[in-house]
C-alpha cells in the first residue's frame, strides 16, 4: 500500500512538468505534421487537407533544395571543425588544470556560447568585411589580396561554418573538458607503465573512453547546426544589402515561405523534413557508436 501511494505521489509530481513539455515540445510537433498535409494559407479561410502535396512539391523546389545543401554543408563543416579541435583543447585545458590560469581558460573559451547570436554576427561581419576588415589587412602584410569574403556564395559558406564553430566551441569543450575530468587515473598509469606516450594514451586510451561524450558532443552540435540561421541572415547579405540571400538555408526559407508567402502549410512540410534528417542523423551516430562498442 505505500508503495504503491509513493508512486502516486511520484506520478503526481512529475505531471505537472510532462504537461509542460508536452504543450511546449509535443504539440508543436504533432501541430507541424497536420500543418504540412494542408495548403494552408493565412490569407484563405479554405484550408484544404492536400496530404502529401507538399512534399512532392518541396522535391521540385530549386529552392528548397538549394537550402537543404547550404544547410547539409555548413552543419557537417561545423562538426568536422568542431568535435576534433574542441576534443585538443580540452586536453590541453585539462593538462593544466592545477595552473592559475585554468578557470580563466575555461570561461574564456566558453564566452562565446552565450554571447547573443545578432551582435557576435555584426563582429564577425566586420572581421571578413572586404575593405575595412582586419582580416584582408592581415593578409595584406603577407602579400595576399583582399577577398570579397561575404559576397561570394562559397566563401560565405565558408565564413558560415567559421562563425558557429566558434560559438559552438566552448559548450563543446566543456563537456569534453567534463569527460577528461571522469576518467580514471589508474588508466593512465597503466598505460604509461605499458611504455605509452602522452600522446599515445591520449588518442588510444582517453578518446576510445571519451566515445559516449563524443556522440553526445555531436548530436548537440549537429542539431544546432543544422537550425542555424542568425548567421545566415546577418553574414551572408547578397549585393543590395538583402538579408540572407547569398546563402539560403532550410530556417530561413522556412520563416520567407510562412511570413514572406503566406504558405504555412509548405514551410511546415520543410519543418517536418528537416525534423526527419536530423532524428535519422540522431539515429545514426547512435548505431555506429554501439557497432564500435560491440568490436
Amino acid at each position: 500500500m505505500l508503495h504503491r501511494r509513493l508512486w502516486l505521489f511520484a506520478a503526481l509530481a512529475i505531471l505537472p512538468t510532462l504537461a509542460i513539455f508536452a504543450w511546449v515540445r509535443l504539440f508543436p510537433i504533432v501541430e507541424t505534421l497536420r500543418l504540412s498535409l494542408h495548403k494552408w494559407d493565412i490569407l484563405s479561410r479554405n484550408k484544404p487537407f492536400i496530404g502529401l502535396a507538399n512534399f512532392q512539391e518541396l522535391m521540385g523546389d530549386r529552392l528548397f533544395r538549394e537550402a537543404l545543401l547550404n544547410t547539409s554543408i555548413i552543419a557537417f563543416g561545423v562538426l568536422i571543425v568542431t568535435i576534433p579541435l574542441a576534443l585538443v583543447l580540452a586536453a590541453l585545458i585539462h593538462h593544466r588544470t592545477g595552473s592559475r590560469f585554468g578557470p580563466f581558460n575555461e570561461s574564456a573559451i566558453f564566452v562565446p556560447h552565450i554571447v547573443s547570436l545578432v551582435p557576435a554576427a555584426m563582429a564577425w561581419k566586420w572581421i571578413f568585411d572586404a575593405q575595412l576588415g582586419p582580416l584582408n589587412a592581415l593578409l595584406g602584410v603577407f602579400g595576399i589580396p583582399a577577398q570579397a569574403w561575404l559576397f561570394d556564395p562559397v566563401w560565405s559558406i565558408v565564413c558560415i561554418i567559421i562563425l558557429c564553430s566558434w560559438q559552438a566551441l566552448g559548450y563543446a569543450v566543456l563537456i569534453y573538458i567534463v569527460g577528461f575530468r571522469s576518467l580514471p587515473e589508474s588508466v593512465f598509469e597503466a598505460a604509461k607503465l605499458d611504455g605509452a606516450t602522452g600522446r599515445q594514451a591520449f588518442w588510444h586510451v582517453a578518446v576510445p573512453m571519451l566515445k559516449p561524450i563524443t556522440l553526445y558532443v555531436s548530436v548537440v552540435t549537429l542539431i544546432s547546426a543544422f537550425n542555424v540561421y542568425a548567421q545566415a541572415l546577418v553574414l551572408a547579405s547578397d549585393s543590395q544589402g538583402a538579408p540572407g540571400r547569398q546563402v539560403r538555408v532550410l530556417v530561413l526559407d522556412m520563416i520567407e515561405n510562412s511570413f514572406r508567402n503566406y504558405r504555412v502549410g509548405y514551410a511546415a512540410s520543410e519543418a517536418v523534413v528537416l525534423l526527419v534528417i536530423v532524428l535519422s542523423l540522431t539515429l545514426i551516430q547512435f548505431g555506429l557508436l554501439r557497432e564500435k562498442g560491440r568490436r
